[in-house]
């Protein structure tokens, strides 16, 4: 059986804080003062919301970040990831950096100097939250990260809950950053159905949807998708624990592939929901019976989905053909 950490992969799917180490966790914690916070016990967005809400007192300066950066680097290089594009929302952190753009040249830098010390390519998804932000903010978040695009942030991103928060009215953010040369990758189809899709395809011109499985539920929606080339960054593990899906062998993830959808697999928030992206390989692999054959053209997705430099992604997608000889 091929050693699934041998083959070269992007993890494009992972929210920055929540891709910690629970080590690190407790770590930051007991240094506060305060009990290690609790990372299961949802079964639905509005626990899990409750949950992240305890975890974001224990960040208390901006060497936390830095440390989060290099573990998140060190451990992405030790499970075969290549590429890593996680997302990051700084404005619950002004405090401690004084400013969203302080914070970003912290991340920035250090992801950088990591990516170079473990053979990672690092660059970043800069988040929009749909129920935080109006559409003006989504709008100056966009500027944000459009002024830091040769630094490192390549894609802007829609995060937080799909219900009564469709994506159309962050439109101007979206084409802002579209027009500046940023991807396009919004959350959709997860905790709201295929008219999200829709919205997040013909609204906000989709590169890529953050999750999207629930297309299914509209043949001709994937159809679409197919013919359009969008790709579906999967996390398998986060839908079933957030009742999207009832189970992993219920899991649309094979349909989809075999209609001819482009889909990555990712681990989402592994600090919450438990698998590292390499282990949602393997659980795809036993869970889902995907072939070898059909997580290589996950993996090869997960490459020509981000926005790694051009031999970067020559050298990912030959190491994936050599895999699978």
């Amino acid at each position: 059986m091929r050693d699934l950490r041998d083959l070269p992969k992007g993890h494009l799917h992972l929210h920055f804080e929540l891709g910690m180490r629970p080590s690190t966790l407790a770590e930051l914690a007991a240094r506060g003062g305060l009990p290690t916070p609790r990372t299961t016990g949802f079964t639905e967005f509005g626990g899990f919301g409750e949950v992240v809400g305890g975890i974001l007192p224990i960040f208390r300066e901006v060497a936390d970040f830095e440390r989060l950066v290099d573990e998140m680097v060190e451990d992405a290089a030790s499970e075969g990831i290549v590429y890593l594009e996680p997302s990051f929302y700084p404005y619950p952190y002004l405090e401690i950096f004084g400013s969203a753009e302080a914070a970003w040249e912290a991340v920035l830098n250090r992801g950088e100097e990591a990516g170079a010390r473990h053979g990672v390519t690092v660059r970043w998804m800069a988040a929009v939250d749909r129920v935080l932000d109006t559409p003006e903010h989504g709008v100056e978040v966009a500027k944000t990260a459009v002024r830091f695009r040769d630094a490192g942030i390549v894609a802007l991103g829609l995060h937080n809950d799909e219900n009564g928060y469709p994506p159309e009215p962050f439109v101007d953010a979206f084409r802002y950053a579209k027009d500046a040369g940023l991807l396009s990758t919004p959350h959709a189809g997860e905790l709201d159905g295929p008219a999200s899709v829709r919205g997040a395809i013909d609204v906000l011109d989709a590169d890529r949807l953050q999750h999207g499985i629930r297309a299914i539920e509209d043949p001709a929606l994937v159809e679409v998708l197919a013919e359009r080339g969008t790709t579906l960054d999967v996390c398998p593990t986060s839908n079933v624990q957030l009742s999207v899906v009832p189970s992993l062998a219920e899991h649309p993830l094979p349909a989809l592939l075999a209609a001819g959808v482009r889909c990555s697999i990712n681990a989402d928030d592994p600090l919450l929901f438990g698998p590292t992206c390499l282990q949602e390989y393997e659980l795809c692999r036993e869970a889902l019976g995907l072939t070898d054959e059909q997580l290589a053209t996950c993996a090869r997705s997960s490459i020509t989905g981000g926005a790694a430099p051009a031999d970067v992604q020559a050298r990912a997608l030959a190491g994936i053909d050599t895999w699978l000889c």
